[in-house]
């Protein structure tokens, strides 16, 4: 089923492609077909027109040709009819019949009957009143004494369906004719008989359909050139742009924004095609813009939480200071005064008792251990009592160069040299030297004790390269580095969460009371630096103390202890 509502996607996508593309090619085919419609129907109108227009000249030209042949028939038979010689005007007749074109020539009489005609069959016969040669002068009851030019002439078709023009002449009763012996009528008489000629049209109607076909030829061809000519046209100027936004939008609709499309020209479709391509700029520039501020957002969400997490960590771990704080204080107090007096006794005991004796040294060893157990009690208080630091302008390097020679010679003598790199550039900074010496003493004495025995102790001093922010929700600041770097036995990663809780420790009993880390981490918040540590386990561990270059503020008590700078 899958598969079929797949091949169905595919199969829609595809036909959706091709009416796509058979868009713009509808477009430019109902284009060239109207066209061609619309100037078939034009040159079909203007094929009629020439049409009737060579028809009517040419009918124009034949029917005055007619009627001059018909005057020229009328004055050669004339004289003729004057020395009454029938046979002679019969010749005549016979001689202009015998032209192609001319299909018959008569001469009717005033009362209608043909007198001579080059078809014999038809002498003798009356011709009707309502006939071609006589309804244009019969059109009444009294015939006209004038016959118009334009009804001289006339055309029509015989029984087989045979084009014809005919033309006719009146012949007159001049006083030549009235005044011949020979004359029979009267000069009152002013119409003696018409001259009727008919002449075929074949020729004509021929030459003017080799006319008509030879104009729809040509206006057939014009019409295939010009077709073509706009198809090309609405091709390369339409069509092409119509497509190129077609594929850009397709483009555009898939969130493909890297290729612009063409722009062909400074016309309409160029200018909507440059739009097309600012648009789809300022859409890309707009992508970019929402990747980059999720991706910011991103950053900004994990900076947030990791800076939640870790206050939710000192809160915790505020807690439980204080709670021990308070526990530490109250044991302090309890153990310092029973102490105090083992103490007192054990001095004098050991007084009473003579040097080297074995009560002697059970005593020296009570007082030592006393000794230890009243340091124990004295930090307890001091962790509990949270000293503020005492803070001066002071040399970080001189303070480092102090401690140090205070656990040097220890640590020669179980092999562990301890190298120093300090930048004597550093300024004098805002601190407590004596709690600060306190936090070094205890970052050696811990690395001593990790390195057991044959190390190395590196300690370094440098400007920060990137200010530090020394709490969650405070803004960044200038501070001084200082890095302890051991080669001892490491520190596990699921114990670096809790180095600095109190009581917290991985030495055996005896050799650590856990207040060490717990106390120097307390005093560098309390100089508004912090505590960042590094470890891998048979590697060694790194401690790095970072404290603010420059005091909180400015005031008389900045300015007398010296230039920060």
């Amino acid at each position: 089923m899958v598969h079929n509502r797949l091949n169905a996607v595919v199969h829609s996508g595809a036909g959706t492609e091709v009416m796509a593309l058979r868009q713009p090619q509808t477009l430019k085919l109902k284009v060239v077909l109207y066209l061609t419609i619309a100037l078939s129907g034009a040159m079909i109108l203007f094929t009629g027109l020439v049409a009737w227009f060579l028809y009517e000249e040419i009918l124009d030209k034949v029917s005055d040709d007619v009627t001059q042949l018909s005057e020229v028939i009328t004055k050669s038979t004339r004289f003729a009819m004057l020395q009454n010689q029938p046979a002679y005007v019969d010749r005549i007749i016979h001689d202009v019949a015998k032209q192609k074109k001319i299909d018959r020539v008569r001469i009717l009489s005033k009362e209608g009957k043909i007198i001579h005609s080059t078809h014999a069959p038809e002498i003798g016969q009356t011709v009707d009143r309502n006939a071609e040669a006589c309804s244009n002068c019969h059109q009444s009851e009294r015939p006209l004494a004038q016959v118009p030019e334009s009804k001289r002439t006339w055309t029509f078709s015989d029984p087989n369906g045979k084009r014809l023009l005919g033309s006719m002449e009146v012949i007159r009763n001049e006083p030549s004719c009235f005044n011949a012996a020979c004359h029979r009528h009267s000069a009152e008489t002013s119409v003696l008989g018409v001259l009727d000629i008919v002449y075929s049209l074949d020729e004509i109607d021929r030459r003017l359909s080799v006319s008509t076909l030879w104009i729809a030829g040509l206006s057939l061809g014009f019409i295939a050139i010009a077709s073509l000519s706009v198809g090309f046209f609405v091709h390369r100027l339409v069509y092409l742009p119509l497509r190129d936004l077609e594929s850009g939008a397709q483009r555009l609709a898939t969130g493909n924004l890297d290729q612009p499309i063409p722009v062909r020209g400074t016309d309409e479709f160029g200018k909507l095609a440059s739009s097309f391509n600012a648009m789809t700029e300022a859409l890309r520039n707009s992508r970019a813009e929402l990747r980059d501020w999720a991706h910011t957002l991103k950053q900004k969400v994990e900076e947030r939480t990791q800076e939640l997490r870790r206050a939710q960590a000192e809160t915790v771990r505020g807690e439980k200071l204080a709670s021990v704080g308070l526990l530490a204080s109250g044991i302090a107090h309890e153990l310092n005064n029973p102490l105090t007096g083992i103490l007192t006794f054990s001095h004098l005991l050991r007084q009473k008792m003579p040097d080297n004796s074995p009560d002697a040294e059970d005593i020296d060893l009570v007082i030592g251990e006393t000794k230890r157990c009243a340091a124990i009690i004295k930090r307890l208080l001091d962790f509990a009592r949270e000293k503020q630091p005492e803070k001066d302008f002071t040399d970080l390097n001189h303070v480092i160069e102090d401690t140090v020679r205070i656990v040097e010679r220890p640590a020669h003598l179980r092999d562990i040299e301890i190298t120093l790199d300090l930048d004597r550039t550093l300024p004098e900074i805002w601190i407590d030297a004596d709690q600060i010496k306190q936090v070094i003493m205890n970052m050696l004495v811990n690395a001593q004790q990790a390195v057991a025995e044959s190390g190395n102790i590196a300690i370094h001093t440098r400007r920060s390269p990137h200010e530090r922010a020394p709490a969650p929700g405070v803004e960044p600041i200038p501070m001084v580095e200082m890095s302890i770097v051991d080669t001892g036995c490491g520190i596990p990663e699921q114990n670096l969460q809790q180095i600095f809780d109190p009581f917290f420790t991985s030495k055996a009993v005896g050799k650590g009371t856990g207040l060490g880390l717990s106390v120097s981490h307390s005093i560098i918040e309390a100089h508004g630096g912090l505590i960042e540590v590094e470890s891998k386990v048979g590697e060694g561990s790194t401690f790095r103390i970072f404290l603010p270059l420059r005091p909180p503020s400015t005031g008389p008590e900045t300015e007398a202890g010296g230039s920060v700078q």
